[in-house]
């Protein structure tokens, strides 16, 4: 799990300093389109990814699985030493600079809509943390064994796909709409998933899939709020606040499970997400523009 997580992180950051060069090279209206397609495209390192290590682990061992990281790392490198190298015009140099992510939490939270963004991004995140944690641990601790934990993490990295639908609803409905609409519909499915509990455990993982469904909506459209509402003038400032999110949902969850575990369940914990999707979903609904 603890890979898991590091490679979400891994992956999140890398989500924002791309987000950094799509504000300084794609239009603002084209945010939702790119944005959706970029996490559709992820989808096939996402599920591809875990199934070759395991397959090259299990037939090969250990220096395979790793071995194979290796290879696409270099071969990362390799293409990004060529453009850097070469003149190809998609790679152009951007505008923003980096900066101190202490001097601008304060210039941060004065702006209503960066903080908006801000937890959009922590709802949806939250979700993730406790899909890759609590979905496998609840499949294990239910009988259902790890092969069926597993299988439901490689389910959820596969929907990433469908964040081309949900680019195409936001561009139809608005974001306001469609990420409102996500926000509840995750709710209902996590409270669902909590009130079946360890009863029907396949179902309880069943709604938790329907719930990452959902969630998909907000990776494909959460980021569109933080990049149509900052100041192009503190694009990489204000980034380097907004990504604080990451660090939140990887340490409140869990801080909030414990004291919930101490009194309830295991179900508790989508309960309480989904709780937590619900304020999510309200405050998206009231104070997000409806031009987004």
């Amino acid at each position: 799990m603890a890979g898991m997580l590091c490679r979400v992180m891994g992956a999140s950051a890398l989500s924002i300093t791309l987000n950094l060069y799509i504000m300084d090279h794609i239009r603002k209206t084209d945010f939702m389109q790119a944005e959706s397609l970029r996490m559709a495209w992820s989808m096939l390192a996402w599920t591809g990814g875990p199934t070759l290590g395991i397959f090259l682990y299990t037939r090969f061992g250990i220096y395979a699985a790793h071995g194979a990281v290796a290879v696409f790392a270099l071969a990362l490198l390799a293409l990004f030493w060529t453009y850097r190298l070469g003149d190809n015009p998609s790679i152009r140099p951007g505008k923003t600079r980096p900066a101190n992510p202490l001097a601008n939490i304060g210039r941060f939270v004065a702006q209503p809509r960066l903080r908006l963004a801000w937890l959009i991004a922590f709802g949806r995140s939250c979700f993730w943390t406790t899909f890759f944690v609590y979905g496998p641990l609840f499949m294990v601790i239910t009988g259902e064994g790890k092969l069926a934990g597993g299988l439901l993490v490689s389910a959820g990295n596969a929907l990433l796909f469908m964040a081309i639908f949900w680019g195409k609803a936001g561009k139809r409905f608005g974001g306001r709409r469609t990420m409102t609409f996500a926000y509840f519909a995750m709710s209902a499915m996590l409270l669902a998933a909590g009130a079946v509990g360890q009863t029907v455990p396949l179902l309880t993982g069943a709604l938790l899939l329907c719930g990452a469904f959902f969630t998909i909506a907000l990776d494909a459209l959460g980021s569109t709020a933080f990049m149509r509402s900052v100041r192009s003038y503190e694009r990489s400032q204000m980034a380097a606040v907004y990504r604080t999110y990451l660090d939140f949902s990887e340490l409140t969850p869990p801080l909030v499970y414990s004291v919930v575990l101490a009194f309830f369940g295991l179900g508790s914990v989508f309960v309480t997400l989904g709780l937590l999707a619900a304020v999510c979903g309200f405050v998206t609904w009231r104070y997000l523009p409806k031009s987004l």
